[in-house]
């Protein structure tokens, strides 16, 4: 039976190999011509612990992470009693025989991995063995895992043929003891290569990559979970003349470093995660008082406090929509894909540019680790903004009065003309702090009417049903596809979805508040988004989920149905 997708996760501890597993099979799917989408989740210690790593393969571009598991791969009885359940109908586990045993008769068949990978010569091939024997339950192609290993350990090194031969024969072992079991999941149907350019890359590092493209020439982080990938990636890609990356002591020198490096002309990015967000806050109401471009990347994890750091959650809205005290409003994108954060990356450099102030990109845990084989992005394309620099004589008044109409006034450069004191406290027109009532209003004026600049970020809009499901951020592709569901199911819904948060274009406002009710599907406790909403009279209710694990689309049509149903029987008793 031809299926055109599978879902194959690897599971057991941190250090097994579970990662190297499921993308060298991603990588070989890619190679092949399908599409891909990887994610893992492990617990925050360096090494140990209960981890997985799973890898969908579709002849289809992949949305979510899926809904049933068809093959699992348990390295330890733990592994195999904690993910047994996710095992769809027909699922088939691989368990290592070499640690735990099963009684005959159950839907799985036990392996000695590293037993057959040592019979290669090459102990280090186990996780081929295994390779070998998933692609034998799903009849995908041999050919195509050889090519993988040719290529990537065809390094030009003494050895690379003993290598590659080894890797070779532990995936035919790993098949033969597939074959053996008797078990299929069915037969992965033929790719269509995409007639475009693709590369494999996480969100972290498209959301990187994004910003290097938009022109990012100053990066200064702190390392925390699930954020420092981002730093890494700077560390070694931003780099060269008039660049500078710089690993910080802490959260609070991050955000005052670029405020620095902002206010001297640079284009400057860091990334955290929700406790640092927590600790920015007041960096980010000077950034905003004092016009200063910057951006800051919040990886959202579970919270509060410690939390869960290497898992699943979009609960930093609140945090980030009004980080500091005041009348504060922070411009927020949300990409919803890995291909989005790479255009996100470059705009969030643009916005901070054009409006002169902190603009936030939100994106998680599960976003920031998953990979996907995406369409190349042609960085020529992408369209680097600046700010408007002042270059007349002194005695400029950098904070004049501005309705939003015309262009900004621009912004002076230390050791240019115009001088001025970017002040924290409220100023007057050259910065100079003032207490006196006319000049707080009219700068509260000023700074929100800035927000109008920030006009031209992607929106969805589908369907003209009364009813819509509106998600933000990582949850889009499992709402999507819930989405898909529910239309082939006949029911009437329609769909919108904004990158940005604030401010919402213009066409998606206007929809909202025409809807009866908005369906917001989202990875909190609170109901964050659809609460905002409410805040603008919008019709908004949440389905949520906070477990630390992306939503299933399955469950997400289910808990939209039971919405629709309370909304239909509501509407009845009135």
């Amino acid at each position: 039976m031809l299926r055109e997708d599978f879902v194959i996760r690897f599971a057991g501890e941190g250090g097994q190999g579970l990662v190297t597993s499921a993308d060298a099979l991603a990588r070989a799917a890619v190679r092949a011509g399908y599409y891909v989408q990887t994610f893992s989740t492990f617990p925050s210690q360096i090494m140990g612990g209960p981890a997985s790593s799973q890898v969908r393969i579709s002849t289809t571009p992949v949305m979510s992470n899926g809904d049933n598991v068809d093959i699992l791969v348990a390295l330890n009885q733990y592994a195999y009693d904690h993910h047994n359940g996710d095992l769809g109908a027909d699922g088939v586990t691989i368990y290592n025989a070499e640690e735990f045993e099963l009684p005959a008769g159950g839907h799985y068949f036990g392996m000695k991995a590293d037993e057959l990978a040592k019979s290669t010569g090459n102990a280090r091939a186990a996780n081929m063995v295994t390779i070998g024997a998933v692609a034998a339950l799903m009849e995908f192609p041999l050919g195509e895992i050889d090519a993988y290993i040719t290529e990537r350990f065809s390094r030009g090194r003494k050895g690379d043929d003993e290598i590659i031969t080894a890797n070779i024969e532990a995936v035919r072992l790993g098949k033969g003891v597939a074959d053996e079991s008797g078990f299929k999941v069915g037969q992965l149907a033929p790719a269509t290569h995409p007639d475009y350019d693709q590369i494999m890359i996480t969100g972290n590092a498209a959301v990187a990559l994004g910003a290097v493209a938009g022109g990012l020439d100053f990066y200064a982080g702190y390392p925390i979970s699930p954020a420092t990938t981002i730093l890494v990636w700077m560390e070694n890609n931003l780099v060269g003349k008039d660049r500078f990356t710089y690993q910080v002591s802490s959260e609070i020198e991050a955000i005052t470093t670029i405020i620095g490096a902002g206010y001297a002309g640079k284009k400057a990015m860091t990334a955290t995660a929700g406790p640092g967000i927590a600790l920015m806050s007041e960096g980010l109401g000077l950034a905003w008082m004092a016009e200063i471009p910057c951006v800051v990347v919040n990886v959202q994890r579970g919270g509060p406090a410690t939390g869960l750091p290497t898992k699943s959650e979009q609960s930093d809205l609140f945090a980030c929509m009004h980080p500091a005290h005041g009348d504060v409003k922070m411009p927020i994108l949300a990409p919803g894909s890995v291909e989005e954060c790479f255009y996100a990356g470059a705009l969030s450099v643009a916005w901070a540019e054009r409006y002169q102030g902190p603009v936030i990109l939100m994106s998680e845990f599960g976003q920031a680790e998953r990979g996907e084989n995406i369409r190349k992005p042609d960085v020529s394309k992408v369209k680097q903004e600046s700010r408007s620099i002042y270059h007349g004589d002194n005695g400029y008044k950098r904070y004049v009065s501005w309705d939003g109409t015309g262009p900004l006034p621009p912004m002076p450069i230390p050791g240019g003309p115009g001088a001025y004191v970017a002040n924290g406290s409220e100023h007057d027109e050259i910065g100079d702090t003032t207490h006196r009532p006319e000049h707080h209003v009219r700068l509260t004026h000023r700074r929100f009417a800035k927000l109008n600049l920030l006009d031209d970020a992607p929106y969805e809009i589908e369907g003209d049903s009364k009813i819509a499901i509106m998600p933000w951020g990582s949850s889009k592709g499992p709402a999507r596809e819930a989405y898909e569901r529910l239309k082939a199911e006949g029911v009437d819904v329609s769909w919108l979805y904004s990158v940005a948060l604030n401010p919402l274009p213009k066409e998606i406002l206007e929809q909202l508040k025409q809807k009866d009710l908005v369906i917001v599907p989202e990875l909190n406790y609170q109901g964050q988004w659809s609460a905002l909403l409410r805040m603008e009279s919008i019709k908004a209710v949440s389905v949520t989920q906070y477990t630390g694990l992306p939503f299933k689309p399955g469950d997400l049509v289910t808990q939209i149905k039971q919405k629709l149903a309370e909304t239909q029987k509501a509407g009845a008793t009135r």
